[in-house]
């Protein structure tokens, strides 16, 4: 038994973007719905979230997210610091926004950051010079969010995914239009493709400019990541082409021929009806 998404979010006591981020942080398991629509959520997935310890508060926590001023705050140390990290691809956001001005707004998860800032691994990085490494990414103007968010985001719709067609479908997302049709010569393959994409519902309204501002965030720009992307695709399409082939249209039927006289040849006249006689006649004839 399955629940749909907005009933399991209110069993929950779940926003809505709080129930998203909580299956993208994979706190929620979804299966896909036997009709191809939207994933519902198991019965027993929210009788294990009820029972467990700490509910609702503890869900609550596992899904808050915040901004670069919070975050600095969770880990105490000061923001400069906090968004020298993030640039550099050491903390990677969960998900993002458009303020009024269009600038992009980067969000964490709050659990992660506290992790984070109490691993003793990460201590250096939090006080004290940074690791050449870093200060070299961070004063060539490298800017590594975008990619760590894809890189969360392709974990996420991969793992939605089930079967080859609709790995492709999920990172064929991720590459500029031309590249995915250098990589997918056949139209059907791109047309079958297309209509596999994930389901995405925050991007705003096409050609509009946030989601143009959403497509250069979306669309892999790193040399390497790009290579990863495109040889990941291969594989998938490869595996999909052996077990399915991409649908094509059917072939259109011809038209039912009519059933024509042979040219040159005339159809026979019929013969004449024999001239029907009056009563009157009949009686004269006898008489005769």
């Amino acid at each position: 038994m399955t629940r749909p998404q907005g009933s399991a979010a209110r069993e929950l006591g779940l926003k809505r973007g709080e129930f998203d981020l909580a299956v993208r942080l994979g706190r929620i398991r979804t299966v896909a719905a036997p009709d191809g629509g939207r994933r519902r959520v198991p019965r027993e997935e929210i009788d294990r979230i009820r029972e467990a310890e700490g509910f609702p508060d503890t869900l609550r926590e596992q899904v808050r997210v915040v901004g670069t001023a919070q975050g600095a705050e969770i880990m105490d140390i000061p923001p400069t610091r906090f968004t020298r990290l993030a640039r550099a691809g050491m903390l990677t956001p969960v998900t993002f926004y458009l303020n009024r001005y269009r600038a992009v707004v980067w969000l964490y998860p709050a659990q992660e950051l506290k992790e984070f800032a109490d691993s003793e691994v990460n201590a250096p990085l939090l006080t004290g010079r940074a690791p050449d490494k870093m200060r070299a990414r961070i004063a060539a103007g490298e800017d590594r969010r975008p990619r760590t968010w894809r890189a969360r985001h392709a974990g996420y719709l991969l793992g939605q995914c089930g079967g080859p067609w609709e790995r492709a479908a999920a990172i064929a997302t991720l590459l500029d239009p031309t590249q995915l049709a250098e990589l997918v010569e056949s139209p059907y393959e791109r047309a079958h493709l297309h209509r596999l994409r994930p389901e995405e519902r925050w991007y705003g309204a096409p050609e509009s400019p946030t989601a143009r501002v959403v497509e250069r965030i979306l669309v892999a720009d790193d040399p390497g990541e790009i290579s990863w992307l495109r040889a990941n695709l291969l594989l998938s399409l490869d595996e999909a082409r052996r077990r399915e082939p991409a649908p094509r249209p059917a072939a259109p039927q011809p038209p039912p021929e009519v059933a024509r006289e042979p040219q040159g040849t005339l159809a026979p006249e019929p013969a004449p009806a024999e001239p029907t006689r009056s009563l009157w006649g009949r009686l004269l004839g006898r008489r005769g």
